[in-house]
């Protein structure tokens, strides 16, 4: 996206009125559909210095870009793409491709920016007051000609997200290279830059009949996804503005009725992830909470009420309630075989260092492989998990992991892993594997499965 990474946006100076090139056609959806037009009011509205590069309208998840040619445009049909991109953003596209490609890898965008637009166009069709470029391509094309599969685009639409569609058309094949080493590990490091910056590496995979036609459908139409990883924030702000803007969307859909730019409550409206810091913590303050246990050293309230006495019979003894516990005790598994990369690894050290101060327990962890590694116990307040130097290499076995766990009976345990390995000993106490989104897909054993993101 060189139109916006080097800087080519142009800033609206101090004291000059808020215009941008899509301000009439903004106006226009406000005019016909107040709810759900009134939805490009939350979204940056920023004009594109002159670029060959820059394409007529796009958008990053939080910014609709314009170019100089969209001033050239009906207004109709300005009002099309800016409807078009604010159910983009709305849709939460942009984010979702990151997300898609950080848990499979290998996604291609412009398969990805077809899938998207297709289910959008086909949303947008029943509207009179706007206009589709006529190279826009829609839903039940794709699902008739590249899946074999013709319904009502009304179903479709209650049935088919971006990524479900993505998946049905995805047949592209690794292509086999005949190259020396050298080419080899350098091909390789490309690989894995591109795959990183969550491009795709165009000379690794060939399309097969679905990707193919799929690619030239939507070849003349416009590439206006620009996922950037920087605007996609941290998970609790993601999974916030995912429950917003649904909300939005919910809100103005039933205000507009016939007018809204949502023909139906599609299937691909964003769903709330709840960050898993959140979850990690309500999970393990249930398993670390003080109960209170039987004490038959004390008689209960009650008894002592009716002074062991009722209707002047005596009453059996009635044990009370200690409210004091052993300190509880968490214990956590590193698999440092694992692919976990530093900067969830700090955040999942921060957030059970502040999990066990809240809690007031005791730590013990064990690091491994296919074998123990290291053994750290850290008391009450104590746990610096995240100044520890997490490293290792080899294969995995939690059998031994959860057995020396066991000996320190511990009243819950959480695997850091990506589940790539056996594991032949199920303990008495709950388990909660916490996996990184890469191997978002792997089965856990038993226990819980907490994806980290």
């Amino acid at each position: 996206m060189p139109p916006i990474e080097n800087g080519t946006c142009k800033m609206h100076e101090a004291g000059v009125a808020y215009t941008h090139r899509g301000t009439r056609a903004v106006q226009h959806l406000v005019e016909y559909a107040p709810a759900t037009g009134g939805l490009a009011l939350w979204v940056n509205h920023h004009d594109v210095i002159d670029s060959v590069a820059a394409p007529v309208i796009a958008t990053n998840g939080k910014t609709i870009f314009y170019s100089k040619a969209f001033e050239a445009l009906p207004l109709k049909q300005q009002a099309g793409l800016i409807a078009h991109n604010i159910l983009h953003i709305a849709l939460r596209h942009p984010q979702r491709f990151l997300d898609l490609n950080a848990s499979k890898g290998r996604i291609e965008l412009v398969l990805f920016n077809v899938c998207a637009d297709a289910i959008i166009n086909s949303t947008l069709a029943h509207l009179s007051w706007l206009q589709l470029p006529p190279t826009s391509v829609y839903l039940d094309r794709v699902l008739a000609d590249g899946v074999a599969l013709r319904q009502p685009v009304e179903k479709s639409l209650l049935e088919w997200d971006v990524e479900r569609l993505y998946s049905a058309i995805d047949d592209r094949r690794v292509k086999s290279l005949k190259v020396d080493s050298n080419q080899r590990d350098q091909s390789d490091d490309d690989a894995q830059s591109q795959s990183e910056s969550g491009t795709e590496t165009p000379d690794r995979r060939e399309d097969g009949p679905r990707a193919s036609y799929i690619r030239a459908l939507g070849a003349k139409s416009i590439q206006d996804l620009l996922p950037d990883p920087e605007s996609a924030g941290p998970p609790e702000a993601a999974a916030e503005q995912t429950r917003e803007w649904s909300e939005r969307l919910l809100r103005g859909h039933a205000n507009d009725g016939a007018f809204s730019i949502l023909r139906a409550l599609i299937a691909d409206l964003p769903r709330t992830l709840t960050p898993w810091e959140q979850v990690l913590r309500t999970q393990l303050s249930r398993g670390l909470s003080r109960k209170p246990s039987l004490s038959w050293s004390r008689p209960s309230r009650s008894y002592i009420a009716n002074q062991g006495r009722r209707d002047s019979k005596r009453m059996p003894w009635e044990p009370g309630f200690n409210t004091s516990k052993a300190v509880p005790r968490l214990a956590v598994i590193v698999d440092v075989s694992g692919s976990v990369d530093d900067d969830l690894m700090r955040r999942f050290s921060t957030e059970i260092d502040s999990i066990t101060r809240r809690q007031e327990s005791d730590v013990v962890l064990v690091v491994g492989d296919d074998r123990v590694r290291r053994v750290e116990h850290f008391k009450v307040g104590h746990a610096k998990l995240s100044g520890i130097d997490f490293k290792g290499g080899g294969g995995t076995d939690f059998t031994p992991l959860l057995e020396e766990a066991n000996q320190h009976r511990p009243d819950i345990c959480v695997v850091l892993t990506d589940l790539d390995g056996p594991a032949r000993y199920r303990p008495r106490w709950p388990v909660i594997w916490a996996v990184p989104h890469a191997h978002a897909a792997a089965v856990a054993p038993f226990g819980r499965k907490l994806v980290l993101r």
